[in-house]
């Protein structure tokens, strides 16, 4: 089929018509069959030779233009699943059936739904190459990974003798602004557990509920860099203060929502004298106005409310201190730029949840680095704030960091074709974020890879959408890339 409806007459046609192909696919992670059975048979009937690992994933070898064949194999790679949200009064699910595309000033986007543009649009620039008799190339293998959106979990069980080729280009970038991606970071997850030993609280005394919220948030790794107010660390310095004119006993802590966001809100009990209360709310609104004014411009919506509850048990105050002081220990915030890159994030934590479950405090941080070292040494920071404050440690990791290779010979290439094709020397960006690569690059040794993609704003959301302007460019310039890298 060719585009029709919002998508008809747009440039390169055989992109957008594997792109209207995937919108009418239900997709999401983990349930990835019908779209990977769409893949196979859209490459059986081109003739090409597909294989399916153990896992799931897909790898379609497309074989090279004629004199073209002695070229080394490229690989072209992206993910089949996408997010599925909806508005909730939404006609449209896409875990369910179609998706409703809409053409919006130079936009695609979907009514009411994520568009999966992210990474849709990669997998049918892909797809498009191996149907293009206009794209002059060397052997391909376009290789499809499942579970993307959970964990990478694809990549990181693929088949390593699923994939041959050396040199890969990675169709996951999400912002043609930065042209070429050489790097990502690698991730840890950290979950630090003190035991509060909670006690009765004393007769006579009084509960309160401090709620800090109105802090901006933000993705824990993209947004890290915009000295937002991380709302678990700002309440911790509030009750640090008002606990020194007003001595209390923590009952508990809870914020944050989820590991990969900046937390929002937070808010924590405790049980106090009650002839301390004025002092209490008076040092914890100084405290508030001096975090206001640290992040004016930032967070400007900042409120403190201080409200009676009921409690029965709370920590001592040995342990109450003891809590806040492990928390401003954390790291959390821009801990290293990448020398390389100026302007680039290389390090950074923050710390994304608190909860009080059955008398223990948990703070759970995510620590992301295109550095291995520096992501070790983070943990070590942890630790050691672990054991001062005699808290218990786990470490999950996550994924490994992309470290970027400046002096290979796949980027000096697709540099120099940048240049030519589109007339701009290419910024090389380091994401403070995971990518494939990262795992990908650790199962198979020797990859050079980098990694472009078109500018998708709001992936992960209703609203998601991608430039059709920023498509073209990227099509050509991986056309003539695959071009230059088989001569």
């Amino acid at each position: 089929m060719t585009p029709s409806g919002a998508l008809a007459d747009l440039e390169p046609e055989l992109v957008w018509t594997r792109f209207l192909e995937l919108t009418r696919i239900p997709r999401p992670p983990k349930e990835e069959e019908a779209v990977r059975k769409h893949v196979l048979t859209w490459a059986l009937g081109l003739g090409h030779v597909s294989e399916v690992d153990g896992e799931g994933n897909v790898v379609v070898r497309v074989p090279a233009t004629t004199g073209r064949e002695n070229a080394p194999t490229v690989v072209l790679q992206s993910h089949l699943d996408m997010v599925c949200e909806r508005d909730p009064g939404s006609l449209f699910d896409p875990r369910t059936g179609p998706i409703e595309v809409v053409l919006e000033d130079g936009w695609v986007a979907a009514n009411g739904t994520t568009l999966g543009a992210d990474n849709g649009i990669g997998v049918a620039a892909a797809m498009a190459i191996g149907d293009d008799a206009t794209v002059e190339h060397g052997p391909l293998e376009l290789l499809f990974t499942v579970s993307e959106e959970q964990g990478l979990e694809g990549a990181k069980a693929l088949d390593p003798s699923l994939v041959t080729g050396r040199l890969l280009v990675n169709l996951d970038g999400g912002d043609e602004q930065a042209s070429i991606t050489v790097g990502c970071a690698g991730s840890i997850h950290t979950f630090v557990r003190l035991a509060l030993g909670p006690q009765p609280v004393a007769s006579g005394s009084i509960a309160l509920e401090a709620t800090l919220a109105g802090a901006r948030g933000g993705h824990s790794g993209a947004d890290i860099a915009s000295g937002r107010v991380n709302a678990i660390k700002a309440l911790g310095r509030i009750l640090s203060r008002a606990g020194a004119a007003a001595p209390f006993r923590l009952v508990s802590l809870e914020g944050g929502v989820s590991r990969n966001a900046i937390p929002r809100e937070a808010r924590a009990v405790v049980s106090i004298a009650a002839e301390d209360e004025p002092a209490f709310r008076a040092a914890a609104e100084t405290e508030l106005a001096a975090l206001a004014q640290q992040f004016a411009g930032t967070d400007d919506g900042l409120t403190l409310i201080v409200e009676g509850v009921a409690a029965e048990t709370a920590a001592d105050e040995a342990a109450s201190s003891r809590a806040l002081d492990l928390l401003a220990t954390l790291p959390s915030g821009v801990i290293a730029m990448t020398p390389s890159l100026p302007g680039t994030v290389e390090t950074s934590s923050s710390v994304t949840v608190a909860e009080t479950t059955e008398g223990v405090l948990t703070f759970g941080s995510m620590t992301r680095s295109a550095n291995a070292r520096a992501l070790d040494g983070v943990e070590e920071t942890m630790a050691a704030a672990a054991r001062l404050a005699g808290a218990e440690i786990e470490v999950r990791r996550s994924y490994p960091p992309w470290e970027p290779d400046l002096t290979s010979e796949l980027l000096a290439t697709a540099r120099r074709t940048h240049e030519h094709v589109l007339c701009a020397e290419p910024h090389l960006r380091v994401v403070h974020g995971g990518l494939e690569c990262a795992v990908i690059g650790e199962r198979l040794p020797g990859m050079q890879m980098i990694s472009i993609g078109a500018d998708i704003q709001g992936p992960h959301a209703p609203g998601e959408r991608v430039s059709v302007a920023s498509t073209q460019r990227v099509y050509r310039l991986l056309s003539a890339l695959l071009d230059e890298l088989s001569r």
